[in-house]
């Protein structure tokens, strides 16, 4: 069994829990991996790759949505609801900062990984030295905001809360984000909610509960995805004889005659059939196509 499942993952789970309870759903030995790691207080999109779409992880559009809630006036030493909550006793901000704010947090930006979160650091989890009452020395990281548009503010609780929408690059926190802006503002926050809403092809519309598919587990097939559903950022190769589709499969380039950009495409047999990640090179003014990773 080969494809992509589209997960509403529910607030409180891991992502590791959710391979977990569905492990129980497919053959045993069947591989199962996530798209992405999504914080146990957040819900939505987890997409899971089963069988040979493990191997595509790596080329598939990584891009995320998210829809935040931010409260003002306090920060958390996990920047989000489920940690421990220091009080600012500020909650004063005018519109027009707070705009200027968000503006500078637009295009690429650096981040400092949380110390509860799941980045390594000699060997252990951040988080696990963070449990320990621990802090260590963090590098920042480039990460892409690519929308950060403010959708509400709600003055009317004792702290006021934000909503915002976040399309960014991988690796981008959003209860980072959060903590950040609050900073800036002088008033403290932290996420208070998280809906993922989008990664890469998969939207929350179509996704489908872990209820849904444990009560479906005779029936599976019909949630599943094609391998290739998620690669229509990439560029698409149809071979047109035998001979092609077996150099391919052995690794070995060949010359393709029709206009192409260079970069990565999938490549399939005349039968329609993904065969192939491919890099297109150019020798000349011919199209190169260089197999990365086949698929038999």
């Amino acid at each position: 069994m080969h494809g992509f499942l589209n997960i509403n993952k529910p607030q409180g789970y891991t992502s590791y829990d959710v391979i977990r309870k569905l492990k129980k759903v497919f053959p045993p030995k069947t591989k199962l991996g996530h798209l992405g790691t999504l914080d146990p207080m957040a819900a939505g999109v987890l997409p899971l790759a089963i069988g040979k779409a493990t191997r595509l992880i790596e080329y598939l559009d990584d891009t995320k949505e998210y829809l935040a809630e931010m409260k003002l006036g306090a920060s958390s030493d996990t920047q989000d609801a489920w940690g421990d909550i220091s009080y600012s006793g500020n909650v004063n901000f005018s519109m027009n900062e707070l705009r200027k704010i968000l503006d500078s947090f637009r295009g690429i930006i650096k981040q400092l990984p949380p110390m509860y979160s799941a980045v390594h650091h000699e060997g252990k989890r951040l988080y696990e030295l963070a449990r320990q009452g621990v802090s260590v020395e963090r590098q920042e990281r480039e990460v892409e905001i690519t929308l950060l548009d403010l959708l509400d503010v709600d003055l009317s609780h004792e702290l006021p809360r934000l909503q915002i929408k976040v399309i960014c690059s991988r690796g981008t926190y959003i209860r980072t984000l959060c903590n950040d802006i609050g900073e800036r503002l002088g008033t403290g926050a932290f996420m208070s909610a998280l809906l993922r809403t989008r990664t890469g092809e998969f939207a929350l519309n179509d996704a489908v509960s872990i209820d849904e598919l444990q009560g479906n587990r005779n029936n599976i097939e019909k949630f599943l995805l094609p391998v290739d559903y998620p690669l229509g950022h990439l560029p698409k190769i149809m071979l047109k004889s035998k001979e092609e589709t077996i150099a391919v499969l052995n690794g070995n380039r060949i010359v393709y005659d029709s206009i192409i950009p260079p970069g990565k495409a999938r490549i399939y047999s005349p039968e329609r059939e993904l065969i192939a990640i491919a890099g297109i090179q150019f020798n000349g003014e011919k199209a190169l196509i260089k197999p990365l990773k086949v698929f038999n």
